[in-house]
């Protein structure tokens, strides 16, 4: 079994000030030891937040990050930091969910990423936001992502 390269990480095992906007965010990643093997990764946030950018009022969103890494894996610490940058950010949910997918693309270039976006409604209706970098390769297991669509108490 191979060992992980830490050693470029500023942020894995240190006390870092948590980010006060998705931009100032850093996400950093780690060589993928599977590199040739296609394998899902799955990151679960069941308690994103971030800021309607008209109200200020909070807005909540289940989201689901599955992707098949090419040479890097997404340092996971990185990512629950930049995460968590948006919980002072004003966005639409449109934004917010794409913005996440799109970093992570650029930073990994994986063979293939989706985001399920699941949020809570607001003003009565609920929006979901899914995208993918394309169809994932053949052969490879990609389980539901395992949050129902919003079905208030009914």
């Amino acid at each position: 079994m191979s060992k992980t390269d830490v050693s470029n990480l500023s942020q894995l095992g240190r006390n870092v000030d948590l980010p006060t906007t998705p931009e100032e965010a850093v996400l950093e990643k780690v060589p993928n030891g599977n590199q040739g093997t296609d394998y899902v990764v799955r990151f679960t946030a069941p308690e994103f937040t971030s800021l309607c950018p008209m109200t200020g009022q909070p807005d909540f969103a289940h989201i689901v990050i599955d992707y098949i890494p090419d040479a890097a894996l997404v340092e996971s610490k990185s990512l629950k930091l930049f995460l968590h940058s948006f919980r002072n950010h004003g966005a639409f949910h449109e934004d917010c969910s794409i913005y996440v997918a799109k970093r992570l693309v650029d930073l990994l270039e994986p063979k293939w990423l989706r985001i399920g976006a699941y949020w809570y409604p607001r003003g009565g209706i609920p929006i979901d936001v899914f995208w993918q970098t394309g169809i994932a390769p053949d052969g490879v297991w990609l389980p539901d992502q395992g949050v129902p669509t919003y079905r208030g108490r009914g």
